[in-house]
Parts: structure tokens; C-alpha cells; sequence
């Protein structure tokens, strides 16, 4: 069945609807059947099993009826009681705009207004006596055709004749700036802008170009750029932990497996990621090669894989996900689950007050760590031998949403207390969700890549851009910059960080 929030248009949405009924109709006729065999065989053998077969539907058809016309969001419904009476809000007030340029604009009357509406003479402006007020205005996008005049520089001896530098060029001898070629790739890979839309918006800019011209730009400010995106793998492979994740991505090339996998590493400060045809255990060694120290990520087997064939790997695996699962199972076994969620809210309300180390260094690193192994020793320890003596009490029926969530969590337990002995680890990994936001929101935008060559600039420019964003740092900014150290230098890289020191 094909994704939810991959529809796009109206017809395929009520034919999933249909679906959906259809479906919804047949487990309430399964449920009626059940209910009625289960009331024949009271005080026979197969009752039991019945009982079971018909609670299992039941958690099954409320599943599939908040798959469908429920919302996504992980927040528990919670009952708030009536609301407290607010005064009406009367704005947000001016918001102070330190970045913007500021200019003085001075405006006149029309001289066809000028005129008296008393006794009809002129009037002459007062010197120096306005009405002033702040205003934020846009100005439209402009393109310029330029006419690059290079200056000749010769000696009086004729032994020498020198021309002044023009403008940096992605392709050179090319017609488009360097800058140009970065705007295209921070529109795409930033603000999810497909080359077509932006070919739109150019003309009516004024600017006569096609996709194709920009995907030139795009692969030619990628090979200056390479260099960066292999100097920042080797910056985050060299960390003590990382956070590791995968998403499906698409290539729309004939003959060719049309569903790929984005591979995503992060630091705090960085990500990388890798465009492949698979998401298997050998990619994921592939993508984790070199590297020494703890990983932090979800369930999913390849990484276990993976970690029982490198002994320098660890794994430490992430609450939210065991959160997630609890949050799922919640509407039919409210009581369990919302004494786990308390007990995790608690952990989490324990990481929310300590402090961070990533920015630190010497010795008050130390000291921040220190502390916050200490804390957790003191207070999250005791709450987790709590939360394990909880889950080996439960009892679930097979394969319901209760067994699968308590399972989870108790199979990664060891992961998942990973954090208590390493004060650099957090306790999820929600910060390489959020960097792989950015392909997911271009992936629904531009649907994915065209071709392979289209993937590997993809990877380049997704971890960059998203690395510039995590430092806090101005993508075009960033990307020109590297690009012009890269042209000037062959090969040489340029990591965000390096705008921060």
C-alpha cells in the first residue's frame, strides 16, 4: 500500500479511502464472527484461544483506524480540563531585525498635492521635521547581465603583460557566476526548491534558463566541492560518538532499483550521508568503516551486525524510539503504557537539566562530564532499575502492541543503558532524525534524483548544507567559500566549523 503522505493528488486519495473502508468493513465482520464463536464455546478448550484471536483484531482495527484518520504526532492525548480565560493578545509588537540592511527613505508629496487646501498656495516642506516609522520591505529578486571588463596590465620593458581576476565560475570560461551556481544549491538542498520551480521563478525575474543549465551548475560546484564532503566524513569519523540513521530515497532512472537509502552520520556539529541502492548490513559497515567508538541509533539490525563483527564498535540505542513504541500501544493499554511514558518522561526531565559538553574544552569539559555522569549515577540509574523491574512484570498478549513495546525495549537494554557509563552520550538520537529532515522534505518536493551521478551530488550538498546549518553558519556563505578555496587550491576542503573559530 503506498504511503499516506506520499499522495498528492485527490483521485488517489479517496481510492486509498476506499481501501481503507473496505478494509475497516472486513476486520468488524472478522470481529462479529469471533465474538459470536467465542460466546458458543464458552467453557469449551478453544475459548481461550478465541479470546486472544479477538482482542488481537480489535488492537489491530484501532491501529489501523488512527493509521488512516489519525494525526502523526507523538504527543499524548492528555485531558487538560477547561481552559483558563486569556486577555485577547493584541500582537507580537516589532521585532527587533539586527541582520537587515538599514536604509532612510525620504517621501514627498506629489507637487500636483502641494497645494493649500485653505487659501490655495504652495506649501514648502518644514527643514528638518518628518513622521518617522520603521518598515521591513522586500526588494525583488534581480539577475544582471554584466559585462566582465578585465583590465590588461603591461611594463614599460614589454616583458611582461598581466590581466586582472574576473568572477569565480563553477564551470570555467563559463557564463554563470560561482555565486549564481551556490544560490541554485542552497534554493534545492536547503529550502527544497525543485530546479524547475526555481527555472519559473527566474522568468519572471526577468532571467531566460532551463532545469538543464541549472543542473550543470549544480554538478560542476559539486566536484569543487567534494573534497569538503570527504573531509567531513573523516572530521566525524574521528569522534568518540556519533549518531547513526537511514531514510529511502528515490531514483527515477530506468532499469535501475528505483527505492535507494540515505545513510546519515552526525556529530553536534556535523553530518555526513551516503546515497545506495541498499540499506544492508554491508552498507552499513561500508558507512561506519574506520570508525572506533559508540554509535547511537535505533534497532535496526544492521547496525547489531555491524557492531558483533567490530569489536571497536558500540552501540547505544535511543529512548525515543522505545518512547514511540509505548505512544503506539497506548490507546489500547492505557494504564501499562502511561506508567512506562511517566517513568521516561522522568529520564528525560533528568537530561533536559544537565549540562552540554560538546562546545567545551579542557578543563571545564572535564568538569561538565564529570557532573553529568554523577547525575545520572544519583538519578537515572535507580529510575531504570525501576523501569526493568516494571517491564519483566508485565504480561501482554502475544503480539500486541504492549509484548512488542516492553520486548523492544528489553532486548536493547544493554544499549540502552549505554549513556549511565559515557557521560559524552545522549540518551536518543533525535538530532540525526532532524538532519535527515531536509531529504525527506526535498525527496517529497523533487520526488528524488534523476540519475546516479544525481545521488552522489545529493549526498555532497545535503552535507553540507545541513552541516553549515548545525554551526550555525550561512549555507551560501559557506558553500562559496569552500568552492573558492577548492578553485583557487585543487582539492583543498573547507569544513562549517572552520566560520565559527
Amino acid at each position: 500500500m503506498q504511503e499516506i503522505e506520499n499522495i498528492t493528488d485527490l483521485d488517489t486519495a479517496k481510492q486509498m479511502l476506499a481501501v481503507a473502508f473496505s478494509e475497516i468493513e472486513r476486520l468488524n465482520k472478522r470481529i462479529a464472527t469471533l465474538t459470536t464463536q467465542l460466546a458458543a464455546a464458552k467453557g469449551k478448550p478453544e475459548a481461550d484461544q478465541l479470546q486472544l484471536e479477538l482482542q488481537h483484531l480489535q488492537e489491530q482495527l484501532g491501529s489501523f483506524q488512527h493509521k488512516v484518520f489519525g494525526d502523526s504526532s507523538e504527543k499524548r492525548p492528555r485531558d487538560k480540563g477547561p481552559r483558563p480565560s486569556k486577555k485577547p493578545k493584541r500582537g507580537h509588537g516589532p521585532r527587533e531585525q539586527p541582520e537587515l540592511t538599514k536604509q532612510e527613505v525620504l517621501f514627498e508629496l506629489p507637487e500636483s498635492d502641494r497645494n493649500c487646501r485653505s487659501c490655495g498656495k504652495e506649501m514648502t516642506a518644514v527643514p528638518g521635521l518628518t513622521e518617522d516609522s520603521t518598515v521591513i520591505a522586500k526588494l525583488s529578486q534581480q539577475f544582471w547581465e554584466l559585462l566582465a571588463k578585465r583590465q590588461k596590465y603591461r611594463c614599460s620593458c614589454n616583458g611582461a603583460l598581466r590581466v586582472a581576476p574576473g568572477p569565480h565560475k563553477a564551470i570555467e570560461g563559463g557564463r554563470y557566476t560561482l555565486d549564481f551556481a551556490v544560490n541554485v544549491a542552497v534554493d534545492k538542498y536547503a529550502d527544497a526548491l525543485p530546479l524547475e520551480r526555481q527555472v519559473r521563478i527566474m522568468k519572471r525575474a526577468g532571467l531566460l534558463c532551463d532545469s538543464q543549465t541549472l543542473w550543470d551548475q549544480l554538478d560542476a560546484l559539486a566536484l569543487h566541492l567534494e573534497p569538503s564532503y570527504l573531509a567531513l566524513r573523516e572530521y566525524i569519523i574521528g569522534a568518540d560518538v556519533i549518531g547513526a540513521d537511514e531514510t529511502w530515497w528515490r531514483l527515477m532512472q530506468k532499469k535501475a532499483n528505483k527505492k535507494w537509502y540515505a545513510w546519515g552520520l552526525t556529530t553536534h556539529d556535523a553530518c555526513w550521508y551516503k546515497l545506495a541502492d541498499s540499506r544492508s548490513a554491508k552498507l552499513a559497515s561500508e558507512v561506519l568503516d574506520g570508525f572506533e567508538g559508540t554509535v547511537l541509533c535505533d534497532g535496526y539490525k544492521a547496525y547489531e551486525t555491524v557492531a558483533k563483527e567490530c569489536r571497536s564498535i558500540k552501540l547505544a540505542h535511543c529512548w525515543a524510539h522505545v518512547r514511540r513504541k509505548f505512544v503506539e500501544a497506548e490507546q489500547n493499554y492505557p494504564v501499562p503504557c502511561g506508567e512506562a511514558l511517566e517513568m521516561i518522561g522522568e529520564l528525560f526531565a533528568i537530561e533536559e537539566r544537565l549540562l552540554k559538553a560538546d562546545s567545551l574544552e579542557g578543563d571545564a569539559k572535564v568538569a561538565v562530564l564529570d557532573l553529568r555522569k554523577a547525575e545520572r549515577d544519583k538519578r537515572s540509574r535507580p529510575l531504570l532499575d525501576k523501569l526493568k523491574a516494571w517491564a519483566l512484570t508485565q504480561r501482554g498478549l502475544p503480539k500486541s502492541g504492549l509484548r512488542k513495546a516492553v520486548d523492544y525495549m528489553l532486548v536493547r537494554w544493554k544499549g540502552l543503558c549505554a549513556f549511565l557509563d559515557d557521560p559524552h552520550v545522549e540518551i536518543h538520537n533525535n538530532q540525526t532524525e532532524r538532519a535527515l529532515r531536509g531529504m525527506v522534505l526535498g525527496r517529497k518536493n523533487h520526488y528524488g534524483s534523476r540519475s546516479k551521478r544525481g545521488t552522489e551530488v545529493a549526498a555532497i550538498m545535503y552535507s553540507l548544507v545541513e552541516s553549515a546549518k548545525l554551526c550555525g553558519v550561512n549555507p551560501v556563505e559557506y558553500l562559496f567559500k569552500a568552492a573558492v578555496r577548492a578553485i583557487k587550491t585543487p582539492g583543498a576542503a573547507m569544513l562549517p566549523n572552520e566560520l565559527t573559530a
